[in-house]
Parts: C-alpha cells; sequence; structure tokens
C-alpha cells in the first residue's frame, strides 16, 4: 500500500493510467463516486478532452491534490469555453457551517495547452486554490460569481500562471466578491488581474509582461472595475499601465510598484482612470526608464474632478514628461 493510500487517499492511477489518453470520464466518474475524499495524481500526464467539475455541496465535495509533476493538460481538440477544472461545477451550494465547505485543488500543473482556460470557481465557499503552476492558459483563474449574493469567499495563494501572450489572455479574472488573492507570479497574459468585483484582497502579486506588443498600449497588470478593493505590496512590469481602473472607481493601493525593463514602446503610464481618479495611492514606486519612451506618466485621468490622491510618489521626478499627477498628490516625491 502506498503512502497515500494510508493516508486514506484515493490515488487516481489505481484507477487509470497517466500517458494513455483521454482521462476526461474516468476522471469524472472518481469524482463524482468518492464524495469527501481527497483524490490524488501520482507523476504523469493525465489528458482531458472537456471540463471536469467537483462539487460544492459539502456533503459530495472532494479535495484535488497533485503531486509536483502531475500535469493535467487540455488535449489537442478542446473546444469548450468552460474551464479545465470547474471547481463547483456541479451541484452549488451556500454553506460555511458543513462538514467538506472547504474544497480545494492543490499542487501539480495545469497546461492549457494554448487554448484552454485552466480553473474556474464556479460556486460554493471557502474554495482553496494553492500551489498550483499553471501553463499556457488562455485564463488562468476565473472566479465567477458566488453563492452568497455574489461573494465567492476564495482564497488564492502560491500560484504562478503563463498565458498564451494573445490579448484576450489574463491571469486572473474575478466577477466573484470577497475574495483573497496572495504570492502570485503571472507572464505572458495581456491583463493581469482583471476585477469586475469588490471586496477583494490582492498581496505580493507580480503579472509580467512578455508578450508581444500586439495592442500594447491596452495592456494593464492589474483593471479594477469596481473599486472598493484593496492591494498591498503588487508590481507591474512591463505592461503599458501599471494600475488602471474604470471611471470613479475608488480602491486602496499600498506600497505598490510599476517599472519598465525594455525601452520598447512610446508611452509608460503608471497610473490610468477611464474618467475621474478616485483612489487612494500611498508610497508608489515608479521605475520609469529614461533611454526609451518618449512619455512617461505618472497618471491619465479621463475626466476632471476626481477625487483621488498620491500620497508619497517615489519616483525620478528628471524623467517624467507629464504633471497632471500633481493637483492629487500629497507629501511629495521622494
Amino acid at each position: 500500500m502506498s503512502e497515500y493510500e494510508n493516508r486514506g487517499y484515493i490515488v487516481v492511477t489505481d484507477y487509470l493510467t497517466p500517458g494513455s489518453g483521454d482521462v476526461s470520464d474516468a476522471l469524472q466518474e472518481l469524482i463524482d463516486k468518492n464524495p469527501n475524499r481527497t483524490i490524488y495524481f501520482p507523476d504523469g500526464i493525465y489528458t482531458i478532452s472537456k471540463p471536469v467539475m467537483t462539487p460544492a455541496d459539502p456533503v459530495r465535495s472532494v479535495d484535488l491534490r497533485l503531486s509536483n509533476y502531475a500535469v493535467i493538460k487540455a488535449a489537442d481538440g478542446w473546444d469548450s469555453d468552460e474551464a479545465m477544472i470547474r471547481l463547483g461545477g456541479v451541484h452549488p451550494y451556500n454553506s460555511i457551517t458543513i462538514d467538506g465547505s472547504n474544497y480545494a485543488i492543490s499542487g501539480g500543473i495545469i497546461d492549457g495547452g494554448g487554448i484552454a482556460d485552466a480553473v474556474s470557481v464556479d460556486s460554493g465557499r471557502e474554495t482553496k486554490i494553492y500551489d498550483v503552476s499553471i501553463k499556457h492558459a488562455r485564463v488562468g483563474i476565473h472566479i465567477k460569481h458566488g453563492a452568497n449574493s455574489g461573494s465567492s469567499d476564495c482564497d488564492i495563494r502560491d500560484v504562478n500562471i503563463v498565458g498564451t501572450g494573445g490579448t484576450d489572455s489574463v491571469g486572473v479574472l474575478l466577477e466573484g466578491y470577497d475574495n483573497t488573492l496572495t504570492n502570485m507570479r503571472i507572464a505572458n497574459v495581456f491583463r493581469g488581474i482583471e476585477l469586475k468585483s469588490a471586496g477583494n484582497f490582492l498581496r505580493n502579486l507580480h503579472p509580467l509582461y512578455t508578450s508581444d506588443y500586439t495592442d500594447y498600449q491596452e495592456s494593464a497588470a492589474f483593471y479594477d472595475h469596481t473599486g472598493n478593493n484593496w492591494y498591498d505590496n503588487c508590481y507591474s512590469d512591463q505592461f503599458a499601465v501599471g494600475f488602471r481602473t474604470a471611471d470613479n472607481a475608488a480602491s486602496v493601493y499600498d506600497c505598490c510598484f510599476c517599472m519598465w525593463y525594455s525601452p520598447k514602446m512610446d508611452r509608460h503610464t503608471g497610473f490610468k482612470s477611464d474618467g475621474r481618479f478616485a483612489s487612494t495611492v500611498k508610497d508608489y514606486k515608479i521605475g520609469f526608464r529614461g533611454d526609451g519612451p518618449a512619455e512617461n506618466v505618472v497618471l491619465d485621468a479621463g475626466a476632471p474632478g476626481g477625487r483621488g490622491v498620491f500620497d508619497r510618489l517615489l519616483t525620478d521626478e528628471s524623467l517624467l514628461t507629464d504633471r497632471a499627477f500633481e493637483e492629487y498628490l500629497v507629501n511629495g516625491i521622494r
């Protein structure tokens, strides 16, 4: 008996063979027949041609746990608009009091093959995604509207994401409310984190632009459509816009950082508001380059009259080509 069987886990390789073709149906059957069990994936490649769904109902839920080199990979013919792994994709439920509500996926690699979305959270509460490496996915993680009046209440940590490089590639898309994201690195996407919900806490997130510069000026590391989100030590690297918000969207940005490693493009913008600038931005460090772009812009506000604030800006004043931010600046530039 293996170490993982001794722990009471369901070991996937007792029921199917990795590398043997499409295992979608076999995995789904294993999940459906083993409620409230930890399902363990040893190293190997598990190819799926359609989404695999876990239940949100606490009495049916499972914990998917992948060994470090276990790969769940999208088949070449993938044609679903849904994610490869749909957490809470069946039997939706809204509870934190019933044993089994804290279902999760952890470890291993989810490989979208350049065509598939990787992981979605469709329903439930207390969903966890951690220690996962996501590769070549159009959307790395999609948190949908939650079961608790729109709240998803997810915890996501220690996840690395590599996108497809296309203009439709997003690291994390949040539509459900009240999620916590910590310690993530995201590359080869057009939008690093896109928030269409509020009540989210983001800490130590690092999107890195490594795409081919198609439609580059629309790229953004963080795009906040709603406001009422909190950012702590978040870091934009080489995106045209570090932090972008919708008109009058008010969020809090604390000790965030924005820089460019290459002088390839003509305009670099630290913060952009589609309309009125309304956020509170504290101790914001901007690393503009002095050897390339024609424009180094701290703030691009689409309309005047916003109530936003830059509280201590850390940048090299000699590199700035626009001073529109000054009416929002308190405690000066350092």
